[in-house]
């Protein structure tokens, strides 16, 4: 394949789009890769159709490697198998529905789980059937409320994904480790730095799933790795370490005091400690029990209930972390207390939640026997020695409160986390039963009695894997693809005209014929100098620089991300890039 800049649909930018924000958006336009066509919706221009269509070929050889078997579902699925399962209400704004002439209820899929029980509840009747593993590559559709960072998160997007459909436990557990394996190849494939992390299930549900998180300081997850072991999460998914229970009993009865104008915590416990009181010398902020209201919000229910989530007063409440946890609701700060007098903004103890008849959870670290000064549901006043078991019992425990560095490792003795930033390239679940429960799908077991199987999903994001690799592989000059998804092998320069665009044209056919994939910048309308800046935007993993020296024999070599430049004869240069034959001395 040879490609010639004078007639290939590219056009390279100057200057950095004024709406770009991270690294892949800016280059990935300013090269001619991709054009916004519409919020959140990008058109691929044929250097960006051929890197998609590279990552794609390495994702699908993967897939096949492992036994999937390749189908197509539509993107336009009725609303009838989604309200079963009941993620038509659970997705919420986050999908598109729309409604057909008729009148009946649309979506266009966001994920396809319940299209693939239904396919194989409609085919497969027999134990002997099994197991299974079907995949697509399809596009996708999430009504993005603020699309941004160009393909990182945009309203439509490429995406693959597996379902994979076993008789047991064991099964579904070798097919998610056979389906984690396969994603660590992938990405080792593509060149990229990751990190495999535990996370939360969120709308696909399941007893298990993983994250696989490129590392760059533009993601928008979150994500702890320990340094003492291996232990890495996505912040939702991170487990508090609890304190051992203390005795109830062991303090003195709750005494409430006058506290003015300390509705924060910082405001309290300069009070505190400039009065000691409870005849205690210091306080800190940790030694406060800080009470947020939050708005609740269940699919399909228009009413908001009220709950109270109780942390230490040093931690904020992390809004994303709890709706991780009360998934599928959502999650808002409460604004309404002109309407709730009995709760007194800014001095909420958790003394009166049963009386009030409102839940009321608390972090891992409210343990009972541990005692906190606290709101006493009084304007101007707190109380101190309210203690968790005796005062006051929780309705359980959410993990609300922010992950920080430094906080302990709850996998080791020893270990702290640390915060790091990644892009989610692929996510595997464990989904069990729901969507086979949800569609009756049974098949005869070995034993002659009815079978329900299990199901796990495997999604990889493969046109943000293309803006993910930009990120990773870029420098202040442009992009530096590697070499296993780069559009072309070469890129070959002709610096000036006459006989070294001859030579460049004649040469990339040759490199072409060798089974290359070249583009030549044959331009005649700009300098080498626009060429070569082009060159390094573009990030080919070579160029050939076809100069004054041609006349001796000799081209120029570069290295995109290496930088390296070697001058070598023409006869060696299909020799250094692929290994095959010399070309013949009589190119020049």
């Amino acid at each position: 394949m040879m490609l010639r800049m004078s007639t290939l649909l590219l056009r390279t930018l100057r200057e950095d789009p004024a709406d770009a924000e991270v690294p892949s958006h800016r280059l990935l336009l300013r090269a001619g890769y991709v054009r916004r066509a519409a919020p959140g919706g990008y058109t691929w221009l044929p250097l960006g159709k051929l890197v998609l269509d590279r990552v794609t070929e390495i994702v699908r050889s993967e897939m096949t490697a492992i036994g999937g078997q390749e189908v197509h579902f539509p993107a336009l699925l009725p609303a009838e198998p989604y309200q079963a399962s009941g993620r038509w209400t659970e997705y919420g704004d986050d999908i598109f529905t729309l409604t057909d002439r008729r009148g009946a209820p649309h979506l266009l899929g966001p994920t396809h789980e319940e299209l693939a029980a239904l396919l194989v509840k409609d085919l497969f009747t027999s134990y002997r059937d099994f197991p299974v593993t079907l995949f697509q590559i399809q596009t996708k559709f999430r009504d993005e409320a603020r699309p941004r960072a160009g393909l990182l998160r945009g309203r439509e997007f490429l995406m693959k994904d597996a379902y994979s459909f076993d008789l047991d436990e064991s099964g579904l557990r070798e097919a998610y480790a056979r389906h984690r394996a396969a994603y660590q190849r992938v990405f080792d494939r593509l060149g990229l730095e990751y990190t495999v992390v535990t996370a939360m299930s969120g709308a696909m549900g399941g007893s298990a799933s993983e994250e696989f998180l490129a590392a760059t300081p533009v993601g928008e997850d979150s994500y702890v790795a320990c340094t003492a072991c291996d232990y890495a999460a996505n912040t939702e998914a991170v487990t508090t370490p609890a304190p051992p229970a203390g005795d109830p009993d062991a303090y003195p009865p709750a005494t409430v005091h006058d506290t003015p104008d300390t509705p924060t915590i910082a405001a309290l416990v300069d009070l505190a400690n400039t009065r000691r009181l409870g005849g205690r010398d210091e306080w800190t902020a940790a030694d406060t029990l800080k009470n947020v209201v939050l708005s609740v919000r269940r699919p399909g229910v228009d009413e908001a209930e009220l709950l109270v989530v109780g942390v230490p007063g040093d931690r904020e409440v992390d809004l994303k972390r709890v709706g991780a946890a009360l998934h599928p609701a959502t999650v808002t700060v409460f604004d309404g207390f002109a309407d709730r007098p009995e709760l007194v903004r800014g001095y909420i103890g958790p003394q009166v939640m049963a009386k009030l008849g409102l839940r009321y959870l608390v972090d891992p670290r409210v343990v009972p026997g541990t005692a906190w000064l606290t709101g006493a549901n009084e304007p101007g006043r707190h109380a101190v020695d309210v203690v968790c078991g005796r005062d006051f019992v929780p309705d359980g425990t959410v993990e609300a409160a922010d992950v920080r560095p430094g906080d302990p490792c709850p996998a080791c003795p020893d270990g702290q986390l640390s915060m790091r930033r990644g892009i989610e390239i692929g996510h595997v679940f464990q989904l069990g039963r729901r969507f086979t429960d949800a569609f009756a799908v049974d098949v005869l077991g070995p034993a002659g009695k009815p079978v329900r199987p299990l199901m796990g999903c495997y999604g990889i994001g493969i046109s943000r894997l293309v803006a993910t690799i930009a990120e990773q592989h870029h420098d202040e000059r442009g992009l530096c693809w590697p070499t296993a998804v780069a559009p072309c092998d070469v890129h070959l320069v002709a610096a000036g005209k006459g006989p070294q665009l001859d030579a460049a044209l004649d040469l990339g056919g040759r490199l072409a014929a060798a089974g290359l994939r070249v583009l030549v910048d044959d331009r005649t309308h700009v300098s080498a100098g626009v060429k070569f800046t082009d060159a390094e935007l573009i990030g080919i993993p070579r160029t050939v620089v076809v100069g004054r020296r041609l006349a001796d024999g000799y081209v120029e070599l570069r290295d995109r991300a290496r930088g390296d430049r070697t001058e070598l004869p023409v006869v060696e240069l299909t020799t250094a890039l692929t290994g095959l034959a010399a070309i013949p001395p009589d190119l020049v």
